[in-house]
């Protein structure tokens, strides 16, 4: 699971804990050294530079095997897009064409195919990371298709169907382009119109399938495959898999996962014994596709605590699936921070503490942590479910019976946190703040308190509890759509209740002094966020994301549970106000018990009251508030990455002898390199 930027904190997506804590907002994008952040805005997405420090010290081996593991990630980044939506890549093929293909195409309408094609980049298709809603071109269509007819006559060459010309082309891709009411939520697992949460969403997981077709239906790979219903009824599984000798046939995304296995192997070389072991799982299930062959990855890859270079690929996080079942494509390459580790490894190192303290029942407690590995982490490369929108911490491996028996590795992206924090301002904070006395708290121990949050929530929030005896099955097939959600709020609430305990004075994390003041700047910055994040959902009055769901149950539940919360008027603006610490945490124990509870025991039902009761619905009229507020400010929502870029240095026998890193500063460059296409 995972804590993305711009909304919270996912192996355990969070499609981001800055922004899911309320912390900080983006400025001008130029910090003291020299580097510009900042790249540029597009609508409510701000577009950063990642740096990364540290890259020219490693050794030459380490730089090879970052290069190719970054090569594996930029290989399977299509998989995602068509995860997603299944024309997005049809979308991209005829945007980008027009993009590179320009001459002669009217100015007002190339701008605006260049505002589009950037959101789709950010966003890995046409819906939004966030709210999961359809985004569509401004222009008119008959302008589009003469921008297309242009383009093609400065030689573009777009993607056909057989048979098909460029007038079918364009006729076709009308609606999926200019109409926001076809496919208008990548993700919807609260219709509210009583359809199928499957066919109501527009991601690529299923085709012409409904929940009911699943009853009685066992799923070989239900985490790598696509379900299809067949002419006869039947359902069908496309497995995601290379193939292998002739004995296991190619399946879905067999070119991809060729591309991804390729560099894999090429990694190996430069690899630690344990990692090149971890590599060598991880290509025989690209192979396979065998749930028994991830497994087999699963426990090799935990078992590398000490690789400094370490990536993270696969099927991994299942938010974008209505079902909660099937895993995105990520891809996230990195290595060791030193210089951040000392917070992350003295929580890590306490967790058998933390866990015998939880405010849950002791049977679901752990009697023994075991292999929890935290590490600080400067990323080079994130691609799929995991960039241009990055999470900023990340707990693995998902499945609860390896995270028992094997351990987990937590990572908190240093790099990811710095370079957002450098693009920011603090103007949100001033208008959400109810008085100077709570701006003040929140601007003297915001830095903190997230680096506090993020770590706890992946160390000892996603890596905690156990699963009660009489439940057989992973809590994810049974809590189903809910279950995200449901983990998501529970490795909150465990940051949560932790936040203000004198244990992370005697670790040497919080002054004493001022120990309760971080707690309340922590429940105050929580409490606001959910208010201030409903300004990502711009119309209707649902949540879909995840993240964005846990949050909204937890200051909802504790709202209608306890004096913890008050909504407080100034001068006609509302505001969210911690009126009682004590209450609040007192709250967080509570409600961590039954969530736990709920997660332990498989309770559907249970969960299911709390997400669709406390997380789902919201009052617009605050919302068109909220957002107007904010129109003030002219705040980005959420933040895209532009990635670092690697280039070998080669010898004169082809060989890679070195590799340079720079920084393209530019999403447009970057995103049609990758491409295969010319700026």
């Amino acid at each position: 699971m995972r804590a993305p930027i711009g909304s919270y904190v996912r192996f355990a997506r969070v499609a981001a804990i800055a922004v899911l804590f309320g912390l900080s907002l983006i400025s001008s994008g130029t910090a003291e050294e020299g580097r510009k952040y900042l790249l540029e805005r597009v609508d409510d997405a701000a577009v950063v530079q990642l740096y990364v420090d540290g890259f020219e010290q490693l050794p030459v081996p380490e730089k090879i095997l970052i290069y190719h593991l970054s090569q594996a990630a930029i290989a399977g980044r299509d998989i995602f897009i068509d995860q997603k939506y299944r024309h997005a890549l049809e979308i991209r093929d005829l945007v980008e064409n027009l993009l590179v293909h320009s001459q002669g195409v009217d100015e007002k309408t190339l701008a605006e195919v260049r505002r589009y094609a950037k959101l789709f980049w950010i966003n890995n298709g046409p819906h939004h990371n966030l709210t999961c809603q359809k985004f569509v071109l401004s222009c008119s269509p008959e302008n589009f298709s003469r921008a297309v007819l242009a383009a093609e006559a400065a030689g573009a060459k777009f993607a056909k169907r057989e048979g098909e010309d460029t007038a079918g082309l364009l006729k076709r891709m009308q609606p999926l382009l200019f109409d926001p009411s076809v496919d208008a939520q990548t993700t919807s697992k609260a219709p509210k119109d009583g359809r199928d949460i499957l066919q109501a969403s527009a991601n690529n997981f299923y085709e012409g399938v409904k929940l009911a077709d699943l009853e009685g239906f066992r799923e070989r790979h239900p985490l790598n495959s696509k379900l299809v219903k067949q002419s006869d009824g039947t359902l069908k599984e496309l497995v995601w898999r290379a193939g292998f000798d002739n004995v296991v046939p190619p399946g879905m995304y067999a070119p991809q996962i060729r591309g991804i296995i390729k560099h894999l192997e090429a990694a190996i070389p430069y690899s630690t014994p344990k990692m090149a072991r971890a590599l060598g799982a991880l290509i025989q299930y690209y192979r396979t596709g065998s749930t028994a062959d991830l497994r087999a990855y699963h426990v090799a890859w935990v078992a590398d605590n000490d690789s400094p270079v370490d990536t993270i690929n696969g099927f991994v996080e299942v938010y974008v699936d209505a079902r909660g079942q099937k895993g995105a494509f990520e891809a996230v390459v990195y290595f060791n921070d030193p210089a951040k580790m000392e917070m992350i490894r003295k929580i890590a190192d306490e967790a058998q503490w933390f866990e015998s303290r939880m405010p849950y029942d002791p049977k679901y407690r752990k009697p023994v942590v075991k292999g929890i590995s935290a590490k600080a982490i400067q990323v080079v490369m994130e691609t799929g479910d995991s960039g241009p929108v990055t999470p900023i911490g990340i707990n693995l491996p998902n499945p609860d019976d390896i995270r028992e028996q094997y351990g987990s590795k937590s990572v908190s992206l240093s790099n990811v946190i710095g370079s957002r924090n450098k693009s920011e301002s603090r103007k949100a904070q001033e208008e959400f703040c109810f008085d100077a006395a709570e701006a003040e708290r929140d601007s003297k121990w915001n830095e903190l308190v997230l680096d506090l949050e993020v770590n706890m929530h992946e160390v000892i929030g996603h890596a905690s509890g156990r699963l009660a005896e009489s439940l057989k099955v992973e809590p994810e097939s049974v809590i189903r759509e809910f279950y995200s959600a449901l983990e998501e709020a529970r490795a909150d609430l465990v940051a949560l209740w932790f936040i203000g305990d004198p244990k992370l004075v005697e670790l040497g994390l919080v002054p004493a002094e001022s120990r309760e003041e971080i707690e309340r700047a922590c429940y105050e910055a929580y409490t606001r966020n959910a208010l201030t994040q409903l300004r990502r959902v711009r119309t209707g009055n649902q949540i879909e994301e995840d993240h964005m769901r846990n949050r909204q149950m937890i200051v909802r539940w504790l709202m209608e549970h306890t004096r913890a919360i008050e909504v407080r008027r100034r001068d006609g603006k509302a505001f969210y106000c911690v009126a009682d610490v004590g209450q609040w945490h007192e709250g967080v124990g509570k409600l961590l018990a039954e969530v736990q509870r709920v997660k332990s025991e498989g309770d559907r039902e249970g969960a299911s009251k709390l997400v669709m009761q406390y997380g789902t619905e919201f009052d617009p009229a605050l919302r068109d508030e909220v957002l107007a507020r904010f129109a003030k400010l002219d705040r980005p929502a959420y933040t895209g990455f532009v990635m670092p870029k690697l280039t070998p240095v080669c010898d004169a026998e082809g060989r890679i002898k070195d590799v340079q890193i720079s920084y393209p500063l530019d999403l447009e460059t970057q995103m049609l390199e990758w491409s295969g296409r010319k700026p």
